[in-house]
């Protein structure tokens, strides 16, 4: 009987040992059973433009509402951190973008800050950034895009109603499965373009300060992308661009 009893609990002892074995130690966790169903990634903080290039940025409104009219100035917000991977290349950025604005009247009024020409961003966009120093006035800053099919969307990213500088941020939407609907970034049959395109901002103005004159300043457009797929391009993968 003591030998039955003996040989139970022998058998006992090594099956709790083998089923331990097959337990991760906690707080080690598994990097490649994490990363299963999981897209990869290679998300990474790019500059999309400075404001350094003069006459590079113009703003408009319409004729009947008022006079705009965008310049560069010396200076920046204090606390805005370089992006680590330009720290040893010697990039200018001490300007910033003004636009002033001279309203002849109150009303739903929209002030365009448009580029010379569309700024491409590669790979698969998460975010856009631009420091802003709104002046404290109740209007609504949208982002003007353009998606891998040429067409324009706006995002919205934030209201004006603060005082110096703010960084705001918009989030542009995950392309739905299909890649048909909303802001597409990339076609899946052609990995040789991808992204999107900047165009500029919209200053919504709000009919109660729409009076006077405004002043608005932006520095430093950035975006967080995904560029996963420009980094796994093989080197021999001809580009589908003729």
């Amino acid at each position: 009987m003591k030998r039955s009893v003996l040989t139970g609990l022998i058998i006992a002892v090594c099956a709790v040992a083998l089923v331990a074995q097959d337990v991760p130690e906690v707080g080690t966790p598994n990097a490649t059973d994490m990363n299963d169903g999981l897209p990869q990634q290679a998300l990474s903080e790019v500059s999309v433009d400075k404001f350094e290039m003069e006459g590079f940025w113009r703003s408009n409104i319409s004729s009947d509402a008022g006079f705009s009219v965008s310049r560069l100035f010396e200076g920046g917000p204090a606390n805005k951190k370089p992006i680590e991977a330009e720290a040893d290349l010697n990039i200018p950025d001490t300007k910033v973008l003004g636009t002033k604005v001279d309203f002849l009247r109150r009303g739903n009024i929209s002030v365009y800050i448009t580029s010379a020409r569309p700024i491409p961003v590669e790979g698969i966009v998460k975010t856009l950034s631009v420091w802003v120093a709104g002046r404290n006035y109740n209007h609504k800053l949208f982002l003007l895009i353009q998606d891998f099919h040429g067409r324009n969307f706006e995002i919205y990213m934030g209201r004006l109603n603060f005082q110096g500088w703010k960084n705001l941020t918009a989030v542009i939407p995950p392309q739905q499965e299909l890649g048909m609907n909303g802001i597409v970034q990339q076609n899946y049959h052609y990995s040789s373009i991808s992204g999107i395109k900047v165009t500029g901002f919209r200053i919504e103005c709000d009919p109660m300060d729409a009076y006077g004159s405004y002043y608005v300043y932006m520095d430093d457009l950035r975006a967080v992308t995904d560029l996963f797929t420009e980094d796994m391009r093989e080197a021999d993968d001809p580009f589908d661009d003729w």
